[in-house]
């Protein structure tokens, strides 16, 4: 609460709002309780007062090769929802609904040095990281409820004395979540692709949006088969996808294996906002499901991952293309993307770098490789890395295998550091070198680049009889001197005028016109960018 202000998104924790999560028991099959031997531990801060992550010591170690099994008994007070899950009204979301184990890592996974627990307590940006393992969940409701969950229900559910049971079972999941009304309208199709063997898509919608029932579909659907033919099959028989009411609208927008939450349209005739969530949030099967990376410490490999693949399902599908020259001007406070969730000096600025910067990177390299090679890269990357927990060094490796060259440096500045490319045009002189009779002028053109490592930046020179002419700088040394000789004086100089270097969060001098001085220069690239973010505010994504 103190990290978040006490919001997710625009949405504000209500008065009254707090749940919580209470341990009544932690017994061996023996039947010898555990409960006196919690301690509560705090890794990240120190602060003595969080109870979100608890060490139980056993009453013998576990060798190599041993294993114990250990019953908990607990209950949890659903908070009204602001952040993924809760209660509004008589809609639930049950989402991390029950003490979750922490992940115990061997030698060598995911770089460590020695084998241990991977500690973190719960915080305002940060998300979760589990193993996989094996669910079978039986919920009792109120016999006027529907339910959604994880996995596969292994039988019809049974109503006996006022109450309706279901039970439903899941495996290689690291997770499990369920939602629940008595007003859902459910709508179930089968659905196949190249890719998806064969998958029940399940939605559940409250009743003001039931009109929009193909949509919801007809978005999973071509998320589903994008995401099979671009990362590997998808490996489970069902796809739950959630449709608040518009009071819980705190729970819409969220990823759970085989379980993902929407949002409600606004108005009868949604823009395509709508298909755009539903894309992202099957995109997180794949990275963060099916490719569990550690959302506290590495959050950018789902969040990233996830937006750029719905980029290109959005553009594939609907035609739909983001504007990626706002967005990274939108990004003011660059950051490393490799650090703890926690560590962002705000929700936003976590936002901008995890999500929009992160993926920035991702179509850079696409940019650079072409299309043909990123999806390479993409795929065995999500083949590799299937049902384990990779890291940033695990991807960087694939993209070095793929390319056969050293990414050392990009990724120092891009990823590992807070870099962003800034090319400028430094100077222009001009000279006349011509005659009354044969004129010619010869322009030397200086460009930089003042950030990250850039290559392939187009360079467009106009001049004043209205020809244009164009260069590519292949961005070394990180200084350039174009000499151009030709009959009519030079007029201009841009870098990359279609901005097409996507890192580039500062155009303010990327234009320069001929003659003027610098101070004027500044000015005036100063209006003309702010005119740019205008424009370009107006068509925002």
């Amino acid at each position: 609460m103190k990290e978040s202000g006490g919001r997710l998104r625009s949405d504000k924790m209500p008065a009254d709002g707090f749940g919580s999560m209470n341990l009544t028991d932690i017994k061996t099959t023996e039947g010898l309780s555990l409960l006196h031997r919690l301690q509560y531990v705090q890794p990240d801060d120190g602060n003595v007062k969080d109870r979100t992550l608890v060490k139980v010591r056993l009453p013998r170690p576990v060798k190599g090769g041993e294993s114990i099994t250990l019953n908990m008994e607990f209950e949890v007070e659903l908070p009204k929802i602001f952040a993924r899950m809760g209660t509004a009204d008589d809609f639930v979301m049950a989402g991390q609904w029950f003490p979750k184990i922490s992940v115990y890592e061997p030698t060598g996974a995911r770089g460590r040095a020695e084998e241990g627990w991977n500690l973190h307590q719960y915080h305002g940006n940060s998300e979760f990281y589990a193993d996989f393992g094996i669910y079978s969940v039986r919920i009792r409701v109120p016999e006027n409820y529907i339910v959604a969950a994880t996995g596969f229900p292994t039988k019809a559910a049974v109503i006996a004395n006022g109450e309706k049971i279901y039970q439903f079972y899941a495996d290689d999941v690291h997770d499990f979540a369920w939602a629940a009304s008595p007003h859902f309208i459910a709508a179930e199709e089968a659905f196949s692709a190249p890719g998806i063997p064969g998958v029940r898509i399940k939605l559940y919608l409250d009743p003001v949006h039931k009109h929009l029932k193909d949509r919801y579909l007809d978005a999973a659907k071509a998320a589903l088969a994008a995401y099979g033919k671009w990362f590997g099959s998808y490996p489970y028989s069902t796809l739950s996808i959630v449709v608040p009411p518009k009071a819980g609208n705190g729970a819409g927008g969220m990823e759970y294996p085989t379980l993902v939450t929407t949002f409600g349209a606004k108005d009868d005739s949604p823009g395509y906002e709508l298909e755009r969530t539903i894309i992202h949030e099957i995109g997180h099967q794949y990275f963060y499901g099916i490719v569990a990376n550690n959302e506290f410490e590495e959050a950018w490999l789902d969040e990233a991952f996830t937006s750029y693949a719905e980029e290109k399902v959005m553009e594939q599908e609907y035609g739909v293309t983001s504007n990626t020259a706002a967005q990274a001007a939108s990004i003011k406070s660059p950051a490393p993307l490799m650090q703890e969730s926690w560590k962002f000096g705000s929700h936003e600025e976590y936002a901008l770098n995890v999500y929009t910067r992160g993926k920035l990177v991702l179509q850079d390299l696409e940019r650079q490789l072409g299309r043909q090679v990123m999806d390479n890269i993409m795929k065995t990357y999500a083949k590799r890395f299937r049902f384990k927990h990779p890291t940033t060094a695990d991807f960087q490796r694939i993209v070095e295998q793929v390319t056969n060259k050293s990414w050392q440096s990009y990724f120092d500045h891009y990823v590992f550091g807070n870099s962003m490319a800034d090319v400028a045009v430094e100077k222009i002189q001009t000279r006349n070198t011509g005659t009354a009779d044969n004129p010619s002028y010869e322009s030397v053109v200086t460009v930089v680049s003042k950030g990250g490592p850039v290559t392939g930046v187009p360079i467009t020179f106009a001049f004043e009889d209205g020809k244009t002419s164009q260069k590519i700088w292949n961005g070394s040394h990180g200084k350039t001197s174009f000499k151009i000789t030709y009959s009519s004086p030079l007029a201009w100089a841009m870098a990359d005028p279609k901005y097409t270097i996507v890192l580039e969060n500062k155009h303010i001098n990327n234009y320069m016109k001929a003659g003027m001085d610098p101070k004027v220069v500044t000015r005036w690239n100063l209006g003309v960018t702010k005119l740019v973010e205008t424009l370009f505010g107006s068509l925002s994504w």
